[in-house]
Parts: structure tokens; C-alpha cells; sequence
């Protein structure tokens, strides 16, 4: 049995952290791209990779299975219905969004990559990967409020 949310819906408690802490990582992200504006290159790569890890971790935790739970059953025939329509848009943008950023950590932050798969235009990856996260955030968002908010 899923506990009680703590945000005022119908969400289990795992759904309200997961919301929040989304949201924190969204405000994390902008700080790391201002930390990058500002030459603070090594604190800017710290912050946005504990952000791509611990989003990894949400994904893997608690976006997964609850996906595999409410969504994929349904699926492909009530893609058209809202519930299912928002969710695996947000799952498949999500996904895409976490693996550009798993690979820019890899091709900027390591040596782990042959030379011909590095970035080398980081402003444009950073700068398009930022702008995706963040469809993705409202997406999620979206998603909850689908999901959790009952209209009375």
C-alpha cells in the first residue's frame, strides 16, 4: 500500500517527492547554466551532473515503475486519451532528455569516449539539452496534474 501524498492530492507520497524534487533539479540546472555564464566551469559541471544522476535515480525509482503500472499496460490502445497521450510524451522526451544528458556528461566531462564522439560545441548541447529538460519538467507536471489533482 502507497502512503498518503503530503501536496493536497489524490498523489502517493512517492509522486510528491519525486514533483518536488523535479522541480528543485529544474531550479538546479538554471543555476548550473549560470554558473557556466559566470566561468565557474568546475562547480557548473559538478551541479549538472549530480542533477543528471540523481534524475537517473527518479526515473529508475519511481518514473519507471509507476509507467510500467498505469501507462504501458494501455498501451498502444488509449494512447489518444489524455492520461496515457501526457505520460508517454513525458516518458519518451524524458528519456531522450536524460540520455543527452548522460552522454554529455560522458563526452565533455570524461575521457571515456573515443575523440570523435566528444562535444565540442558544449553552448549548443548544454543549451538545447537545458530547453528540452525543461519541456519535459512542465510534461511532468502536466502529467501529475492529470493524474493526482481531482477537480471539485
Amino acid at each position: 500500500m502507497q502512503a498518503t501524498g503530503f501536496l493536497g492530492t489524490a498523489a502517493p507520497r512517492a509522486a510528491d517527492t519525486t514533483l518536488l524534487l523535479e522541480m528543485g533539479m529544474g531550479v538546479g540546472l538554471l543555476a548550473g547554466a549560470w554558473l557556466a555564464r559566470a566561468g565557474r566551469i568546475r562547480i557548473h559541471a559538478a551541479c549538472q551532473a549530480f542533477m543528471v544522476i540523481l534524475n537517473l535515480s527518479l526515473i529508475i525509482l519511481t518514473m519507471l515503475p509507476s509507467f510500467h503500472r498505469q501507462v504501458l499496460p494501455k498501451l498502444p490502445g488509449r494512447i489518444a486519451r489524455p492520461y496515457f497521450a501526457l505520460a508517454t510524451t513525458h516518458a519518451a522526451l524524458g528519456g531522450l532528455a536524460e540520455l543527452m544528458g548522460l552522454y554529455i556528461l560522458l563526452a565533455a566531462g570524461t575521457k571515456l569516449l573515443p575523440e570523435k564522439f566528444r562535444i565540442t560545441r558544449f553552448k549548443f548541447w548544454m543549451r538545447s539539452l537545458l530547453l528540452l529538460w525543461w519541456i519535459v519538467l512542465f510534461l511532468g507536471m502536466a502529467t501529475y496534474a492529470r493524474w493526482y489533482v481531482v477537480l471539485r
